[in-house]
């Protein structure tokens, strides 16, 4: 299929109104849009005049189930639901309205997250989904995704793999042949030369060994918490940084600079399957799900990032 699938995520969200909102903003030729969705949730969330305009792909979903700000059974159902539909369509890209965890994992869909279920649907022949966050130039992957920090778990291989993985989407999707990464240090001040942590020894630096003799341009682990002050300056600035993305080592040493310096702008894009998929960088947002007051900027971005 030639057309951008849409996913207006877990129907107590704010999924659906943001989605709506940015086509309405983006005002895209009805014939590159595809919805996986609901005409009740649609409709109950003011998408009367989306309806008209782009093909729906119905999951089917009862009006008195839509109970705005609540985790519901339900709901999760309805998430997954959505998904599967999508990976099953074959859509030239996939973009994603927020879905909550703890819904799925009532619904008995026990994943960390959207990013692992589509791995579960579109991956073969051992591919790895992966994170990476997206806010115009500055560019931040993850190298471990949602897990407790003290689960984390991270070998010299899983490091080489997933730059490697990096390498191949830069040039393929970014159009850039020989890109320049920056590799966080695990532990504070990287390790200190073994004295507050020894992941920097025993498999950063090996990993970044290897990697160089594959001819790829990667730092040495650095100290995190300066790591990100010249990104965020450039971001600002409008300037070009001295490297095409940062690695992060665990999800917020990477997310929190990105999130704080391009705020919704910042676009998660999983990388490493066939199809490309984005989604804005923030959650349901339960709290204001309902109000017609959600900011429709991240669903903006992530539609942009796949035309």
């Amino acid at each position: 299929m030639d057309k951008i699938a849409i996913t207006t995520g877990d129907p107590n969200g704010i999924g659906a109104e943001i989605t709506i909102k940015a086509l309405e903003a983006l005002n895209l030729e009805s014939e590159k849009i595809v919805l996986i969705s609901n005409r009740e949730v649609l409709n109950f969330y003011g998408g009367t005049e989306i309806l008209k305009k782009y093909e729906v792909i119905e999951i089917p979903y009862l009006k008195s189930d839509i109970c705005s700000g609540k985790v519901t059974k339900e709901a999760g159902e309805f998430s997954f639901q959505s998904l599967k539909k999508v990976c099953s369509i074959s859509p030239k890209a996939i973009v994603t309205a927020p879905v909550a965890k703890n819904a799925l994992h009532l619904a008995g869909h026990i994943y960390n997250g959207q990013t692992e279920i589509l791995q579960h649907f579109l991956a073969h022949d051992n591919q790895l989904a992966e994170m990476l966050f997206v806010a115009g130039n500055f560019k931040v992957l993850l190298l471990t995704r949602h897990c407790a920090l003290k689960d984390i778990t991270l070998t010299k291989d899983i490091v080489i793999t997933k730059v490697k993985n990096l390498v191949t989407t830069f040039q393929s999707n970014f159009g850039i042949q020989n890109p320049r990464f920056a590799l966080c240090g695990f532990n504070p001040h990287s390790g200190e030369d073994g004295i507050l942590g020894d992941e920097e020894i025993e498999i950063l630096s090996p990993a970044v060994k290897k990697l160089r003799q594959l001819n790829i341009d990667i730092t040495n682990p650095l100290p995190a918490d300066t790591l990100f002050v010249k990104a965020a300056k450039c971001f600002y600035n409008g300037e070009k940084d001295d490297f095409d993305c940062y690695i992060a080592n665990y999800h917020d040493q990477g997310l929190i600079p990105i999130k704080t310096v391009a705020g919704d702008k910042t676009v998660n894009m999983t990388i490493g399957l066939d199809i490309v998929r984005t989604s804005p960088g923030h959650g349901t947002a339960f709290d204001i799900a309902g109000k017609n007051i959600a900011d429709s900027t991240g669903m903006i971005e992530a539609i942009k990032a796949v035309l």
